[in-house]
């Protein structure tokens, strides 16, 4: 079957320093890798994004964005539907953000912009008073605290086995001894791995990655129950517990908010 390439602004340079970027891409999507002068912010309002920058994967919740800088080149595959904010900013207006590929969590006031930008259906502010909001956009963007990547993926041998291992498997939930047993290496050492390679915990990136299953389950239409069990939760309300400390809603909230469109 052949792949459903998404299109790409052929933009020589941009229409104005600021362009805001809207649309809703379907399920089993890609784009193809492609670079261009200005920094761009990938952001997916409801789904998960799944971004390859540079050799990088970067799987991105709807509470953080991926940035790009200008000259860096980038592709992305959409297992499932997304709601689809982008952000591409001159090269002027990239000389404070950071210059390296990262996530960036994203505020509350930034979304409700590039959201009423959508709504609106603009690309470029149109008066006064989208420029102001344009301006509170940049200084949002300033402000937003960076991560590596939000779900970071190994370079090693054996520590790229267990990631695999778990990614297949979200639910499994043998603990760290047990898959240091399988890659031939002690629980300690394993557990420094983690830390090293990946910036986080072995715990902390098994949450990570059953929370961005969660979303795509979510979307997808399962019910709670089956994605709480298919997730290795003992009932529907430690899954429920865990979903609303990281998305700050209940998943049926999310759901409604996600099929809403807002």
């Amino acid at each position: 079957m052949p792949r459903k390439y998404l299109d790409i602004p052929g933009f020589d340079r941009l229409p104005a320093p600021v362009y805001l970027r809207h649309d809703e891409f379907g399920a089993d999507t890609h784009s193809a890798p492609h670079r261009h002068a200005w920094g761009q912010l990938n952001y997916a309002a409801h789904g998960v994004m799944h971004l390859d920058v540079e050799g990088q994967r970067f799987l991105s919740p709807p509470h953080y964005a991926v940035w790009v800088p200008p000259g860096i080149e980038h592709g992305c595959y959409n297992p499932q539907a997304i709601v689809y904010r982008s952000l591409y900013l001159d090269r002027s207006l990239c000389t404070g953000l950071p210059q390296q590929p990262c996530s960036l969590v994203i505020s509350d006031i930034l979304k409700a912009i590039l959201g009423d930008f959508a709504r609106r259906d603009l690309n470029v502010a149109q008066d006064e008073r989208d420029q102001r909001l344009v301006q509170v956009l940049l200084d949002q963007l300033l402000l937003a605290p960076t991560q590596t990547c939000y779900l970071p993926f190994a370079r090693s041998e054996g520590l790229g086995q267990v990631l695999d291992g778990l990614s297949r498997a979200p639910g499994d939930n043998r603990p760290l001894a047990d898959w240091a047993r399988q890659v031939h290496v002690s629980e300690r050492t394993l557990a420094r791995q983690f830390i090293r390679e990946l910036g986080i915990g072995f715990g902390e990136w098994r949450l990570r990655l059953r929370f961005l299953r969660a979303i795509e389950m979510l979307e997808a239409g399962l019910p709670i129950q089956a994605i709480a069990f298919d997730l290795g939760y003992s009932s529907a309300s430690a899954f429920i517990a865990m979903f609303q400390r990281q998305a700050n809603c209940t998943p049926e909230q999310y759901r409604r908010q996600a099929r809403a469109g807002g």
